[in-house]
C-alpha cells in the first residue's frame, strides 16, 4: 500500500505534467486518508478543476479555505469554480475575499468584477 506522501507526490508529478484526469486517482486516495490535509486538497482541486469537474474542484476548494480562511488562492479557485458553474452569485463572495486578501492581483479582480456583472443580470 503506497503512504500518503507518495500518493501526494505521484499526484503532483501528474498535475505538473498536465495529466489532470490521472492525478485524480492518487491525490483523491491520498484525500481520503488525510481529509485535513490542505495541500492535498488544493492539489486535488487542481486536478479537478483543469479536468473540468468543477463542482468537485468547488469542494475542494471549500474545504481549504474552511480551514485556512486567508487562503487567497484557494478562495479564487472556489470562486472560478462557482462561475464556471453558472453560479456567479455564489462566486462573488470567495473572489472579493481572495481580492482583499490579494489587493495587486489584476486577474483576481477581473473575476470578482465579471462574477458581479453576471450575477447582476441574473
Amino acid at each position: 500500500m503506497d503512504s500518503v506522501y507518495d500518493l501526494y507526490q505521484r499526484g503532483c508529478e501528474l498535475l505538473a505534467h498536465g495529466d489532470h484526469q490521472a492525478a485524480i486517482v492518487p491525490l483523491s486516495k491520498a484525500r481520503d486518508l488525510e481529509p485535513d490535509k490542505a495541500s492535498i486538497r488544493e492539489a486535488l482541486g487542481r486536478a479537478l478543476f483543469h479536468a473540468r469537474r468543477y463542482e468537485g474542484a468547488a469542494e475542494e476548494f471549500r474545504a481549504v479555505a474552511a480551514r485556512t480562511p486567508t487562503n487567497d488562492y484557494a478562495l479564487f479557485c472556489l470562486g472560478r469554480s462557482m462561475q464556471l458553474l453558472g453560479r456567479h452569485r455564489e462566486a462573488c463572495k470567495p473572489l472579493a475575499l481572495a481580492c482583499s486578501l490579494r489587493p495587486e492581483r489584476e486577474d483576481y479582480r477581473l473575476y470578482r468584477d465579471r462574477a458581479r456583472r453576471n450575477a447582476e443580470r441574473a
